[in-house]
């Protein structure tokens, strides 16, 4: 009886410390050279006023570099600003231990599309690049994610991460904080 007992706790442990499969959009190896992307993921998401934003992250790992891909989706019926990204942006992500972590994007000027949809709603989509300082791994994998800061061309942008927030376009459940402690490990 004691056996089973302790059988029993050690396969229940087991399951609760047991990692989550990655989850590829992308996974090639060529002659040209390789190429992995995680799914996108929901970082954040407002609605107030007939207004939406969104921000999605995916890791991707190209012939070896590690990038952030982050993707903003803006809908309105009214004006849409352009955020644009350029050589300058930068993003900053403050850990709950304090420590800033700081990625550079790549040097592409990128300031959206514009998509008109069937409802009469202005749809922005605007994707950036961004690159990993050396050294910022670390810190990523053992520290959850307060706040994220995008600095793009001439506006900065700061949003606060939620533990877990329920979603009212997808009606999933995402946990922004632990995204990298997460997902880290399926471009190492």
């Amino acid at each position: 009886m004691k056996h089973l007992i302790a059988l029993t706790l050690f396969l229940f442990s087991f399951n609760l410390f047991a990692q989550k499969p990655c989850d590829y959009s992308a996974n090639v190896n060529d002659s040209i050279g390789t190429y992995k992307s995680t799914k996108e993921y929901m970082i954040s998401e407002k609605n107030f006023a007939g207004n939406s934003s969104y921000i999605f992250y995916s890791l991707a790992l190209t012939d070896g570099l590690p990038t952030l891909n982050v993707q903003s989706i803006n809908k309105s019926k009214d004006f849409l600003k352009a955020n644009c990204f350029d050589k300058n942006s930068k993003l900053f992500l403050q850990l709950n231990n304090g420590k800033i972590i700081t990625l550079i994007h790549i040097d592409q000027e990128n300031c959206g599309t514009m998509i008109r949809d069937e409802k009469g709603f202005d749809n922005r989509v605007n994707s950036g690049i961004f690159m990993f300082v050396k050294g910022s791994f670390e810190e990523l994998k053992n520290s959850p994610v307060f706040m994220m800061r995008i600095k793009y061309l001439t506006d900065t942008e700061d949003y606060v991460f939620k533990k877990e927030f329920k979603s009212e376009l997808t009606n999933e459940i995402y946990f922004p904080e632990n995204y990298f402690i997460d997902n880290l490990k399926c471009i190492e």
